[in-house]
């Protein structure tokens, strides 16, 4: 069964440049670093173009569809129903580039943290804002059908409470008969 796509995500493209100044920041910080800084950038300059080409995020009508990795590919598929929060975070170098993080944490996660965290979905706001009406909408349709079967169970239980009265007559009629026989 495939759900209906509303929403998939676009990424940013500066989200290379925020991961090349983030290796920056840390190769200066560590002597290593530095040494291995001509080497490093340019293969780093091309896998980060292919890790944005990996990575994908969905909005369906039931669950929140992420993929990306290049060499280890992961695809994680999250209920909204189970999306207990929905988290936008902009630190100081994301801000330089309009750049935002959303993370998704799940009722029934075993570690601390998000479930799943990605960077530099485009109008990460609106997207944040589908998952949260999307999931809204499920949780409704849940809850009515909740209730329709909490009123169908409850005519039930009337129609058998009904059944048991008619069978009781129906004895005491029968020992009646016998017992004046």
């Amino acid at each position: 069964m495939s759900d209906k796509i509303i929403l998939e995500a676009t990424f940013n493209p500066a989200v290379k440049q925020y991961w090349l100044i983030t290796l920056l920041v840390v190769s200066v910080l560590s002597v290593f670093g530095i040494l291995f800084l001509l080497f490093t950038v340019p293969i780093f300059l091309f896998i980060s173009g292919k890790a944005l080409e990996a990575m994908s995020a969905t909005i369906t009508e039931r669950k929140l569809v992420v993929k990306r990795g290049i060499f280890n590919k992961e695809e994680k598929s999250i209920p909204l129903e189970k999306i207990t929060d929905v988290a936008m975070i902009q630190g100081p170098i994301m801000r330089m580039f309009n750049l935002y993080r959303l993370s998704f944490e799940t009722a029934g996660q075993s570690a601390n943290g998000a479930l799943v965290s990605l960077i530099g979905i485009d109008e990460a706001a609106n997207f944040r804002e589908t998952i949260l009406t999307q999931k809204d909408k499920v949780l409704s349709g849940m809850q009515s059908n909740n209730t329709a079967n909490t009123t169908e169970s409850g005519e039930a239980n009337a129609d058998m409470a009904t059944l048991i009265n008619s069978v009781k007559r129906i004895e005491t009629l029968l020992e009646k008969l016998a017992n004046s026989q």
